[in-house]
């Protein structure tokens, strides 16, 4: 899978398109989509990287872990994270895991911009 691939792909899964992540990160609309065909610059991965909150090896297709390198996208005190959720947090009837809570956790934290 190519750098722009795994782009799309984390871009769709985070509900959100590339002419939208583009904006985001401060690129032209398009510029994500010419990394079809050229190498993209450092900067601009990691910017990408960052929006996303996925690490930049994710990206370049080193790791298929997507978490950031970064420490402030990880929940210093699991505990504090789960009292934020709630005790019993469910979606259609099935009480989630702590697992998915911490990851609805991030996502919202993404999607607010925190």
């Amino acid at each position: 899978m190519t750098v722009f691939e795994r782009i799309k792909e984390t871009a769709k899964l985070r509900g959100t398109n590339l002419k939208n992540l583009a904006k985001q990160v401060g690129l032209s609309e398009n510029a994500i989509y010419s990394w079809k065909n050229k190498i993209p610059r450092t900067d601009n991965v990691q910017a990408v990287a960052d929006v996303l909150g996925v690490s930049v090896d994710y990206l370049l297709g080193n790791t298929d872990e997507m978490h950031s390198n970064k420490k402030d996208d990880i929940p210093v005190d699991l505990e504090e994270v789960l009292d934020k959720l709630g005790p019993t947090l469910r979606f259609e009837g099935k009480e989630l895991t702590d697992e998915q809570k911490i990851k609805l956790y991030e996502m919202a934290k993404l999607m607010l911009g925190e």
